[in-house]
């Protein structure tokens, strides 16, 4: 070869090498650039002006789900989510279902709460003192819940308060856990439960607190009111409580009452009427709460036998017929000057 073909050979060879690595700095360069831009832009906050709720459907794949984000303005890029749940391994961790998403979440951020299935959670509150149909009648009002209830519960069997749960849960399973709360509080004030009762089972004690729940929502009342049956039911005197006639009236609930309760309505010949039987009705006349069933195993001492209401939400309580007859009086007088 001439020299001077040997030297440009050289020199070519030079400036080749010079601009490979020249190439190869600026790809690696470039790609550190995109590595922190990605990574940035996987960790600032997210385009979310507030915070929202998401929906994601069974069976989606990471793209449906970057698409559906970035559709709902949660996330900037689609592509980026994809990229960032692989990243962290979670592209196939990824759960249906309904998320809490803060505003401004970063992509990361959204992730983490897809893969936690920590879902959002309704609520819904069962209030003490309904009855069976009316608890049915939230459940199915509540369009989170699925499933129809395939027979109305018996009432007394279910806890009233505030149950969480998330979109799909079914109506049927929502009734499971009420009993099953209902039965570990019956269980648990039973086994506290004074010693000298004038009923010997739990299902007695529930009949009892569903009456005092009707009676009075006063909570420093309940143990007093439950003191009165208590007493009455040891002299073997008649309940005469009128919720009970109330029930009889309205087939426990079933067909609400839309008049007033009458005295003649105490003639009733019915097993749920305690001015017509003796003891305790067959059964509860309502879902009572905690404190009800309380009061109906652990009732205040006294020797009150009477109560009616005073015109202040609470009642009066009395020892005689005599003594009860004036509290009647004022009452009813109290009444007409309303």
């Amino acid at each position: 070869m001439p020299r001077w073909c040997s030297g440009a050979y050289k020199y070519g060879m030079k400036n080749f090498i010079t601009a490979f690595f020249s190439l190869l700095f600026l790809a690696a360069l470039t790609a550190a650039a995109a590595s922190i831009w990605a990574y940035y832009e996987l960790s600032r906050p997210g385009p979310l002006a507030q915070d929202a709720l998401v929906h994601i459907a069974p069976g989606s794949s990471v793209a449906a789900i970057g698409r559906h984000l970035q559709k709902e303005n949660i996330i900037r890029y689609d592509w980026l989510f994809i990229a960032g749940a692989r990243i962290k391994s979670a592209d196939k961790s990824l759960r249906a279902g309904e998320y809490d998403i803060p505003a401004q979440a970063s992509v990361f951020s959204v992730i983490d709460t897809l893969v936690s299935g920590k879902m959002h959670q309704y609520t819904l509150t069962i209030p003490e003192g309904l009855n069976s149909y009316q608890i049915v009648a939230l459940l199915n009002a509540h369009d989170a819940l699925t499933g129809d209830i395939a027979e109305i519960p018996a009432d007394g069997t279910l806890f009233p308060e505030t149950y969480a749960f998330t979109r799909g849960t079914t109506r049927a399973a929502l009734l499971a856990r009420m009993r099953g709360k209902m039965d570990r509080v019956l269980q648990n004030a039973w086994d506290s439960r004074a010693e000298d009762l004038p009923f010997t089972t739990m299902e007695e004690a529930l009949i009892l607190a569903s009456i005092i729940e009707k009676e009075t929502g006063i909570g420093a009342e309940r143990e007093k009111v439950a003191g009165v049956f208590v007493n009455r039911l040891r002299r073997g005197m008649k309940l005469q409580t009128d919720p009970t006639v109330i029930y009889a009236l309205t087939d426990g609930g079933k067909n609400p009452m839309t008049r007033q309760l009458l005295r003649r309505d105490w003639e009733l010949e019915h097993p749920y009427n305690t001015y017509y039987i003796e003891g305790l009705p067959p059964g509860p006349i309502c879902h009572p709460g905690r404190a009800s069933i309380e009061a109906a195993v652990n009732p205040a001492r006294h020797d009150y036998l009477y109560f009616v209401a005073d015109g202040t939400g609470g009642h009066a309580f009395a020892r005689t017929l005599a003594e009860h007859n004036r509290n009647v009086a004022a009452w009813q007088r109290l009444r007409r000057e309303q």
